[in-house]
């Protein structure tokens, strides 16, 4: 797969992330975002594994926090066959005017289903 394939691919399941889950609350496109067998290492948090584990994390967390908006910004991929790693930034916006939360993270995809999705998922914000 090209280069532009792969970024289109990843950036297509960040949108399910930004539009679907997080702006539209539907925890259930998560199984569109991430693996079968993914992981996500929450900050200040232990490791959580497996998809229903993660809905319930990502639903508790942007109900909990009032989360409005998530905006994801690719910085770095580097391409390792069907799997790649992305180094990135973004921005989380809650209800009630507080000024955006930066972030940073490193996902590693994986190629599964005929499209890219997060495997292992790894944040913190920013200073």
């Amino acid at each position: 797969m090209s280069d532009d394939g792969l970024r289109a691919g990843m950036a297509a399941t960040n949108r399910i992330f930004e539009e679907e889950v997080v702006g539209r609350r539907d925890f259930g496109a998560l199984d569109r975002v991430y693996t079968r067998d993914a992981r996500i290492l929450p900050p200040g948090a232990a490791m959580i594994e497996g998809l229903d584990a993660i809905k319930d994390f990502w639903r508790s967390s942007v109900e909990g926090m009032d989360v409005t908006v998530v905006r994801l910004i690719t910085l770095d991929v580097t391409p390792l066959g069907d799997t790649a790693i992305e180094v990135a930034r973004g921005e989380i916006e809650t209800r009630g005017g507080a000024a955006p939360i930066p972030i940073k993270y490193v996902v590693a995809w994986k190629r599964e289903a005929g499209s890219w999705r997060w495997h292992v998922d790894i944040w913190n914000a920013s200073a």
